[in-house]
């Protein structure tokens, strides 16, 4: 059956994927965006709007069955855009989805939600637990979410771990550089820490195992996540090895290079954010076995799959990647590395 659905965030990098795929599923698709489509996707219409423009959605959703709302902000976003994508964003999608009677709506969320928990493999029925304008913005969003869940949409909730493939840059563009410009990579500590991540086939089969499961079932929050992964060190050496250098992960000791971090990124000195320096430190991962039992999820790739499936994309795609840094609008663009770029010539 032909499905009629909206994607928003439709230029980012999970949207132009999510509607790649499904209008390759042969299903009616419409991507918005604020940002115009990097190429036509035959089966696709794409349209330009804000998702704060919660009149403009109400017309684009009239007469579909489905929006899955991807549009999102990054943490390097001023503090004041990402509550207001993140927040008003979310309330606007989902007003206009009820005022044009879509059926199910899809929210992507983020296991960010959980803040640094305490506890590892995190399922589910951890508390949200915010610690930063990123994760508390994604933690209002699900509330928002819940309540037009009780008020009777249907509301799949996914909480991706970061998810890695083609079109993926941001702070990864850096370990490529450095690994293709045969360069040791420095990490905090030893990089023995267990930092888990998602290939972007599995987040879209995800995706697509709540647009097809039963209401009762798809009505619920999923932790989405690879199942087989190793520490940080073994994911990232697994780039160096594969650019062919001979170079290796270099640990550094992790309380005297936190403060100098944390000093560059106050001045702005330093695309790495306050969450993901401490997210470093300590084993980071879900538990995936709630989507396993209610949907059927199953990773079909580890974090080492799809984090050289990235750099392979990358490497074929370096010559477009040498345009200026725009500081992290998006993640299919190269971060501004500041004064991280220069230490590359210490190692």
């Amino acid at each position: 059956m032909v499905t009629r659905i909206a994607v928003t965030g439709a230029a980012g990098m999970l949207g132009s994927h999510l509607v790649e795929r499904l209008a390759g599923r042969g299903h009616d698709v419409v991507g918005v965006d604020l940002r115009p489509a990097e190429q036509p996707v035959p089966g696709a219409r794409h349209e330009l709007a804000d998702v704060r423009d919660t009149s403009r959605l109400r017309q684009l959703f009239d007469g579909l069955d489905v929006v899955v709302h991807t549009a999102s902000a990054l943490p390097s976003y001023p503090v004041e855009q990402i509550r207001s994508v993140i927040v008003d964003g979310t309330g606007s999608v989902l007003a206009a989805a009820g005022a044009a009677r879509v059926g199910r709506v899809v929210h992507i969320s983020s296991t960010a939600v959980y803040g640094l928990p305490s506890v590892v493999p995190t399922t589910e029925r951890y508390p949200r637990e915010p610690v930063d304008p990123y994760s508390r913005a994604k933690a209002e969003a699900e509330v928002i979410c819940e309540r037009h869940r009780a008020e009777g949409l249907c509301l799949p909730i996914l909480r991706p771990k970061t998810f890695l493939g083609p079109g993926r840059m941001g702070l990864f563009a850096m370990l490529f550089e450095w690994a293709e410009q045969g360069r040791h990579f420095p990490v905090l500590g030893r990089g023995d820490v267990r930092i888990q991540m998602l290939a972007m086939p599995d987040l879209l089969d995800a995706v697509e195992s709540v647009l097809r499961a039963e209401p009762e079932v798809a009505n619920d929050t999923y932790n989405i996540a690879a199942a087989d992964f190793g520490t940080l060190a073994q994911d990232f050496q697994a780039v160096l090895d594969a650019a062919g250098h001979g170079k290796r992960v270099i640990g550094m000791p992790a309380a005297p290079a936190l403060a100098v971090l944390r000093v560059l990124q106050a001045v702005r000195l330093s695309p790495v954010y306050g969450r993901l320096l401490h997210k470093l430190r300590a084993d980071s991962y879900v538990s995936i076995e709630h989507a396993a039992a209610r949907l059927g999820y199953q990773p079909k790739l580890s974090n080492r799959d799809a984090i050289l499936q990235t750099y392979a994309w990358w490497r074929g795609q370096r010559q477009s990647t040498t345009a200026p840094r725009t500081g992290g609008r998006t993640s299919r663009d190269p971060w501004r590395q500041g004064v991280l770029g220069l230490a590359r010539h210490f190692f």
